[in-house]
């Protein structure tokens, strides 16, 4: 299956700062490929996340998974970490249950638009179009996000527009070819 190009939603990054990048991997999904069912809805598995190569000056990390192509004026935040360790070097396959279970101690884990804490599963609605899902890992320039647990994704993604000195991003897709 080849990469659709009729993605509905601007690039959600474009108008941010212009950020220096890292290596990001997974063995779970890649960039500009299907993402596979167990990251879909109803299983919502975090994939794993690996990085190296991060910033001079990082001192904790922020992990995100926003699709840009949700019929909305704001897209949709799938799931929104912040205050993982800079020493950090990734996150297991899972660690975004609901517990966070899998997270390294002190980071915090957001509910996002779903209303669920924890990472939600591609789910675009039948017949919508193709969807992005934006796995962006930002580099930090604090340890600590003054980031309240009972805040939105966009009020870290504002943080993180001020404290981000780094951004990597793995952009798998899904389409719901269902009939709406």
């Amino acid at each position: 299956m080849s990469t659709p190009k009729n993605f509905p939603g601007p690039d959600p990054y474009a108008p941010l700062k212009d950020l220096p990048s890292f290596e990001l991997s997974s063995p779970d999904i890649a960039d500009g490929e299907p993402l596979p069912e167990a990251h879909r809805a109803p299983a919502s598995v975090s994939p794993e996340l690996n990085w190296s190569g991060l910033p001079e000056g990082t001192k904790s990390i922020a992990v995100t998974c926003f699709d840009p192509d949700a019929p909305t004026a704001a897209g949709f935040w799938h799931w929104a970490v912040f205050n993982i360790p800079a020493a950090a070097t990734g996150l297991i396959r899972g660690a975004g249950d609901a517990e966070g279970a899998g997270l390294p101690a002190g980071a915090v884990q957001l509910v996002g638009d779903s209303g669920q804490r924890g990472h939600y599963g591609a789910n675009p609605p039948a017949g919508h179009a193709p969807h992005r899902y934006l796995y962006a890992v930002h580099a930090v320039d604090v340890e600590s996000l003054d980031v309240p647990e009972d805040a939105t994704p966009t009020v870290l993604g504002f943080n993180l527009y001020f404290h981000s000195i780094g951004r990597a991003i793995l952009a798998p897709w899904w389409e719901n070819t269902e009939e709406a």
